[in-house]
């Protein structure tokens, strides 16, 4: 005769969760074997559920508990109620049971003596041909794992009737074992029939499937883990966590206690490298909280200990091996459908056109090759080691100055990858990068040119154009190291920012692509930050809220690294001192806030002469030269009116939010060299309106010129006239027109620099007389002036920063009495250097320096190491005093600055390498960002198959089912096709 069953239902108050209520309880009266009884727990206000007949006729008790009451606290206060041996059905306001559901689960627990729990099949309320769970094991680290879950029901399970537990809604415990099987409100609502199922089994008892017993659940009652994401996964992290030290042996549990945050640190890695950021503040919440419910795990382990009369070895087999794991996520490769294109880098021209442009390089800087050094321009050398440029990079003791200590320039950063790259002679690398600049812009423009078309042909020619862009020639003419990194990142930068809405890794990627671009252009940030701004506002628009959760990302990084320099300027009352150019500061050629300036930043060139064109084309000829960006410009203005026109739009509004931080740059003044104002280069703004320009032409030939013959003569229009405006610049080198020079090794005599090899701390006062009768004061620390030892908190400085060593080196040269080389020693300083004006020395700079060599001889202590190339060199017979150490507070702040700085930037580097999941994902949807739904999509094919105008080979577009739409096409031209969800971040994963 099948036992008597007592029926629990929790229930949550509120207009839907009373819904609920009265569906399950109608479920349970129609039941062909009803319950005996039924106890109704409701977590919040009753008032409405005493009011209903239905309820008043179906329960025999309503029991009203706080709204913050677990599920497994509800059972508990139910438990007095039960009738004396009678089974318990747990059930909740969402879980509606079949008519048959409780016959079929007591005649499973009646057939099988065994049976401590009886598990039905849980089928989703929406559609119940979707099996919600049946049936729930762990893997032998505890992780729980649904046996079925998410699956569509063929009956492909029902063979199933023995498992390690189940889902605790729904299950009938037998009336023998009902006290010893309580849920355990510790496990916070997870996994809750996992640990019955186990503690039932240590009993002797076991679990049994009932698949013909059927049970419709929703995902929002209060026995189902919760809906939000955090709170999910910090849910069942926590439960993982407890039951790993309740299951564990008494002496293993102290060890895994003292293994929780060193295991936590380890998964967050993991989950930023499986893209999975939204797991490491519940992983770190799980962890920490686990560790303080000490009396929870005693109480845990009691029960355990009370109700248990077998070995662990018994559940051994009912675990899920490492192997099935494996089968279980896998990933589906080659699964990506119709979405998935190749590149076609060499295939379709990329390779050739890098290889091209290499072979220009060297044409065009021939004699760099042969040059240990580069020099000229905002061109230095850097430090001799790798410790001495990643210690320019840190917060600290500046290389600049005397005791001046503070943040370093995030350049400084970017300054010190590429030194390490060439280890033996870091100050190479920058040989590397000019000969290595043009067929890198290349590369970038091509890779960047596949987020907006398939066709090989403008693949190739958005490759050249980004190469050729005046504003890059320029900087490459006139030694400007920020300027050529910038526009070397801006189109990688572009090429993962606009799809970081879609996954972590692009998103990591851009984040990290955008504190370097800003690194080496700090007065990008408003545009850039506007964009941003504009592309989240795009993403909630369209109700991707996961996509703006992820392009908030992008600005952390930078944000990290720009921070402390931030903080230090603005105590000084030079914010704007952020926006300076980072580097050696130099007051070369570029357009001014004159009305000739900023016409000739209107054309995209960043100086008045044009690049170059004033100085080599004849009678005023080159005037004409800006028309020859007028094909580019055209053809980008008639973007907006192409078929894929949103795409366009927002390209165009890249162009001119480049546009404008040109304009406003050339008319704001920040940095100071040698007591010279210097406008900020415009030429970074140029660079960001250049990558707009070339994007809109490209949408314009893609989609809008449709006839093939149209195309190729456009493209090559308007290819001729970029590489007919880069030969002035591209010739400079052999011309005389480039300032450009061999070396120097260092900026120093060759006696300090020997002496101060291996970036010893030795410091040289260099005094400058200027032609106008005043007198620079510069300190340089080590063998040289290094680019990376160059600092904003110093070039923007309104005021002396550090110790002010001006009146000192002015008194040195004066007829005052003092002991000048102990006062200098005391400051560190070894050397003075007399040098001579950069740009040559007038009448008044030939007085000062006659008159200081006099005076610095006369004075006793100062020996003369005789007349360099650089200048006049004295040696202080005096020993220098240390480098000034750091104070704990100083020591403080640096390692807390250095120690976020690197946690966010290493947390990005996680997320940015690549996974095979998220390779697949990536592969599974369209390249191409924006593409329209009736859009045709152009298979590449090779450059010399579009030059011999073969004919187009179109192809439908396929869509990616998003959820998002019906067609699964954005209507967001900037952010394109949310993919599918991406496996790596399913909570069960």
């Amino acid at each position: 005769m099948p036992a008597r069953v007592h029926a629990i239902i929790v229930a949550r108050p509120g207009s839907s969760a009373r819904a609920q209520l009265l569906r399950t309880l109608d479920a349970v009266r129609a039941q062909t074997a009803p319950p005996a009884a039924v106890t109704l727990v409701v977590c919040g206000d009753a008032t409405s559920v005493r009011d209903s007949e239905i309820v008043a006729g179906t329960v025999e008790g309503i029991i009203e508990a706080r709204a913050s009451t677990s599920f497994a606290e509800a059972v508990e206060l139910a438990r007095p109620r039960l009738l004396d041996g009678a089974a318990v059905w747990l059930l909740a306001q969402d879980t509606a049971p079949h008519p048959r559901a409780l016959e079929r689960l007591s005649g499973t627990l009646e057939r099988s003596p065994s049976a401590a729990i009886v598990a039905p099949k849980l089928v989703a309320t929406d559609d119940e041909r979707e099996i919600v769970s049946l049936g729930v094991s762990m893997t032998t680290l505890g992780r729980s794992v649904e046996l079925a879950a998410g699956e569509l029901d063929q009956g492909q399970h029902d063979g199933m009737d023995d498992a390690l537990g189940s889902d605790v809604r729904g299950i009938l415990i037998r009336a023998e074992v009902r006290d010893a099987l309580r849920p355990d409100p510790a496990l916070a609502g997870a996994d809750e029939g996992l640990d019955l199922g186990v503690r039932a089994r240590l009993a002797g008892g076991r679990v049994v499937l009932a698949p013909a017993a059927r049970v419709s659940v929703s995902p929002d009652g209060p026995a189902a883990l919760p809906v939000g994401g955090s709170r999910r996964a910090y849910v069942r992290r926590l439960a993982q966590l407890h039951r790993r030290l309740a299951y564990a042996p008494a002496p293993v549990v102290p060890l895994h206690w003292l293994a929780l945050l060193p295991l936590a640190l380890w998964r967050s890695i993991t989950d930023l490298i499986a893209k999975r950021p939204g797991s490491v503040i519940p992983e770190w919440a799980a962890a920490l909280t686990a560790m303080v419910r000490i009396g929870a795990i005693g109480r845990s382990r009691s029960r355990i200990r009370a109700f248990r009369s077998s070995t662990w070895a018994g559940i051994a087999p009912l675990r899920v091996t490492s192997s099935q794991m494996r089968r279980r996520l896998d990933d589906g490769h080659g699964s990506e459908g119709g979405a998935v294109s190749e590149l076609h880098f060499f295939s379709g021209g990329g390779g050739w056109a890098v290889l091209t442009a290499l072979v220009v390089s060297v044409a065009s800087f021939t004699t760099v090759l042969a040059w240990p050094a580069i020099g000229g321009g905002a061109l230095l050398p850097l430090r001799q080691t790798v410790t001495g440029l990643w210690a320019d990079a840190a917060w600290g003791l500046r290389g600049v100055g005397v005791d001046l200590v503070g943040p370093a320039d995030p350049f400084a950063a970017v300054i010190a990858v590429l030194g390490t790259l060439w280890p033996a002679g870091p100050s190479f690398a920058l040989v590397l990068l000019w000969i290595l600049a043009l067929p890198l812009a290349v590369l970038g423009g091509w890779f960047a040119a596949t987020r907006v078309t398939d066709r090989s042909g403008l693949r190739v020619f958005a490759g050249a154009a980004w190469a050729v862009a005046p504003t890059f020639l320029t900087a490459l003419v006139d030694g400007r190291p920020a300027a050529v990194l910038a526009h070397l990142l801006l189109p990688w930068l572009f090429h993962s920012a606009v799809v970081a809405h879609r996954s972590w890794g692009a998103a990591g990627a851009a984040s990290l692509l955008f504190a370097a671009v800003l690194a080496c252009s700090p007065s990008l940030a408003p545009a850039l930050l506007l964009l941003l701004v504009v592309a989240i506002g795009l993403a909630l628009g369209t109700g991707r809220l996961r996509g703006a959760g992820r392009l908030l990302w992008l600005p952390l990084p930078a944000a990290a690294m720009f921070a402390p320099l931030v903080g230090w300027q603005l105590a000084h009352g030079t914010l704007l001192g952020v926006l300076g150019d980072p580097g050696a500061v130099w007051n070369g050629p570029q357009a001014g806030a004159d009305a000739a300036g900023r016409l000739a930043i209107a054309f995209g060139f960043p100086t008045t002469d044009l690049g170059g064109w004033t100085a080599v084309a004849p009678g005023g000829l080159g005037a004409w030269a800006p028309l020859l960006c007028a094909p580019l410009a055209l053809l980008a203005l008639a973007a907006a009116v192409a078929p894929r026109w949103r795409a366009g739009i927002m390209l165009l509004v890249v162009t001119s939010a480049g546009l404008a931080t040109a304009f406003l740059a050339v008319g704001i003044t920040v940095s100071f060299t040698q007591g010279t104002p210097v406008a900020i280069w415009p030429g970074a703004g140029l660079s960001l309106a250049w990558i707009g320009a070339v994007g809109a032409a490209l949408v314009t030939l893609d989609t809008a010129l449709t006839r093939a013959g149209l195309r190729l003569f456009a493209t090559a229009v308007a290819a001729l006239a970029l590489v007919a405006s880069a030969v002035p610049a591209l010739t400079a080198a052999h011309t005389g027109r480039a300032v450009l020079t061999d070396g120097p090794v260092s900026t120093l005599p060759a006696y300090v620099a020997a002496q101060a090899a291996g970036d010893r701390p030795l410091a040289t006062l260099v005094l400058t007389p200027q032609n106008d009768g005043g007198l620079a004061v510069d300190v340089a620390w080590g063998a040289s002036e290094t680019l990376g030892s160059q600092s904003t908190m110093m070039t923007t400085a309104v005021e002396p920063q550090g110790f002010d060593i001006s009146s000192l080196a002015v008194d040195t040269l004066s007829a005052r009495d003092f002991d000048a080389p102990a006062e200098l020693a005391a400051r560190g300083i070894s050397y003075v250097l007399l040098a001579h004006p950069s740009d040559g020395e007038g009448d008044k700079a030939r007085d000062l320096r006659t008159r200081a060599i006099a005076a610095i001889d006369q004075r006793p202590g100062f020996v003369h190491a005789g007349s360099t190339d650089r200048g006049t060199l004295w040696r202080l017979d005096v020993d220098a005093a240390p480098p000034s150490a750091l104070t704990q507070a100083q020591q403080a702040e640096a390692r807390l600055a250095i120690t976020l700085q690197l946690i966010v930037v290493f947390a990005a580097l996680l997320l940015s390498i690549p996974t095979r999941a998220s390779r697949r994902a990536a592969r599974a949807q369209s390249r191409i960002v924006g593409r329209t739904p009736e859009e045709p999509l152009v298979l590449p094919r090779r450059a010399d198959e579009e030059a011999a105008d073969a004919p187009v080979t179109e192809v439908t577009v396929p869509t990616v089912a998003t959820g998002e739409n019906d067609d699964g096409i954005s209507d967001d031209p900037m952010v394109g096709v949310e993919p599918a969800p991406d496996p790596t971040e399913e909570e069960d994963r």
